[in-house]
C-alpha cells in the first residue's frame, strides 16, 4: 500500500509560512533545490490544498520561461505531468494535469491507495495536511527545517489534542542552510 508523505520546509519554530504571509527564508539553494528534485520522482500523485496550488501554478508553465536554469527545468519537467488532486470550496476549475476532488480527503486517499504504483501519495498544505493528520492518514512526516524563528503565522504541525508516535528514519544537512527530518508514524498492531 502506497506511503501517504507530508513533507513541506517550515521555521525552527515549527511553521511553514509566516505571521505576515511570507516564506521568503524557504528559497531553496541548489543543494537543497536538488534534494526537493529528487523527492518527488518517488511521488505518484500530489494532493495539494488551494493555497498551495495557486503557489505551485507558476510550474504549470514555467517551462516557457527562458531564464530558467537546469535545475528548474528539470523541476518543471517532474512538476508538470505529475498528476495532482485539488481540494478547494472555492475554485471551480484547475490547470494542467490537476483535477478537482470529488470525495473527501479520506475517501480520495482510500481510493488512491488501491490504484497500483509505487509511488508515494503526497500531501502539501498545513490546513489539508492537518485534516489527513486528525484522521490518522499520514504515514510520514517529512520536514525541511530552516534556521529563523518566524514567531507565528502557519503552523507545519496540526495543533491537536492527539499525541502521535513517531521514528526517525532519516536526517540530512545541508550546509548552514537547512536540516532534513523524516519520521514515520509508529502504528500500534490491532
Amino acid at each position: 500500500m502506497r506511503d501517504v508523505t507530508y513533507s513541506m520546509s517550515t521555521s525552527l519554530d515549527g511553521y511553514i509560512v509566516g505571521p505576515d504571509g511570507s516564506f521568503d527564508w524557504t528559497a531553496p539553494d541548489e543543494e537543497v533545490f536538488r534534494f526537493w528534485i529528487d523527492e518527488i520522482r518517488g511521488v505518484d500523485v500530489h494532493l495539494l490544498g488551494r493555497r498551495l496550488y495557486e503557489t505551485m501554478l507558476y510550474w504549470e508553465t514555467a517551462d516557457q520561461d527562458p531564464s530558467l536554469d537546469d535545475s528548474m527545468r528539470e523541476w518543471t519537467a517532474l512538476w508538470k505531468p505529475l498528476p495532482k488532486v485539488v481540494f478547494s470550496t472555492t475554485l471551480s476549475t484547475v490547470q494542467g494535469n490537476a483535477r478537482l476532488a470529488s470525495g473527501s480527503l479520506a475517501e480520495e486517499i482510500e481510493r488512491l491507495r488501491a490504484e497500483p504504483g509505487d509511488g508515494d501519495i503526497a500531501i502539501g498544505g498545513a490546513t489539508l495536511a492537518a485534516d489527513a493528520a486528525a484522521s490518522d492518514l499520514i504515514d510520514e512526516y517529512r520536514t525541511m527545517v530552516y534556521p529563523v524563528l518566524v514567531g507565528g503565522g502557519i503552523p507545519f504541525f496540526p495543533r491537536s489534542e492527539r499525541r502521535v508516535d513517531l521514528e526517525l528514519v532519516e536526517t540530512g544537512t545541508y550546509g548552514s542552510k537547512a536540516v532534513y527530518l523524516r519520521h514515520r508514524v509508529v502504528r500500534q498492531a490491532h
